[in-house]
């Protein structure tokens, strides 16, 4: 008790005034210091997390773009052609969903109806579609620069074609995509069919002699 007593008589005696201004303001320097490289670490972090999403988020749309430009000539590719491109969608589609950004699923959603739409209308015109690629690559881009009030459009575009679906419209068009799916597969099938028929240019048989002496 005794040797608290004594350092409480130092520190308010006026010989230790200078060494506990000193101490304290190695203490608040110290603390102050600490509490600057904690910011400049956190900030520093942020900022490569938000490179990483924006790198992310712009290899996602470039994905989608490409789907979309694949889609927009489908009924040009072959099956296999088909099958690699529908894998490339399948992975965008799972990137912009991973994505952290609020509104990723809907904007997926969204994409993956235009992408339908496309290879729709592909299958139908038979040529590319550029108008509608332009603004499919368009509204994904709005979608990365302001993801909340382009959030909202994908919201009230699902619902509209929510709406307007109507289930006898909806088979007729489905049995269509099928019929052309099918064809589009015969037609790079590539197999022969033999017609028992006689051909025109064949020629008759060669008599022999014993048919000449009957």
């Amino acid at each position: 008790m005794e040797w608290w007593n004594d350092l409480i008589s130092w520190l308010t005696s006026s010989a230790a005034r200078p060494t506990v201004f000193a101490a304290v303001v190695l203490f608040v320097s110290v603390l102050a210091s600490g509490l600057l490289a904690a910011w400049i670490a956190g900030t520093a972090v942020r900022r490569v997390v938000a490179q990483r999403d924006r790198e992310a988020k712009a290899a996602a749309i470039a994905a989608l773009v490409d789907s979309a430009t694949e889609a927009s000539v489908w009924n040009s590719l072959t099956p296999q052609e088909q099958v690699l491109a529908d894998r490339m969608v399948g992975q965008a589609d799972i990137q912009v969903r991973l994505l952290p950004v609020r509104g990723s699923d809907v904007a997926a959603n969204w994409a993956a109806h235009q992408l339908h739409e496309l290879k729709r209308a592909s299958a139908t015109f038979g040529y590319q579609l550029d108008p509608a690629v332009v603004e499919f690559r368009d509204r994904l881009l709005a979608w990365e620069r302001h993801p909340s009030r382009t959030r909202k459009q994908f919201q009230d575009d699902l619902v509209r074609w929510r709406t307007q679906r109507q289930e006898p419209e909806q088979a007729a068009v489905e049995a269509q995509d099928a019929w052309v799916a099918e064809q589009h597969h015969a037609r790079y099938q590539g197999t022969a069919t033999i017609d028992p028929a006689p051909r025109a240019n064949d020629t008759a048989p060669t008599p022999t002699l014993d048919d000449a002496r009957a």
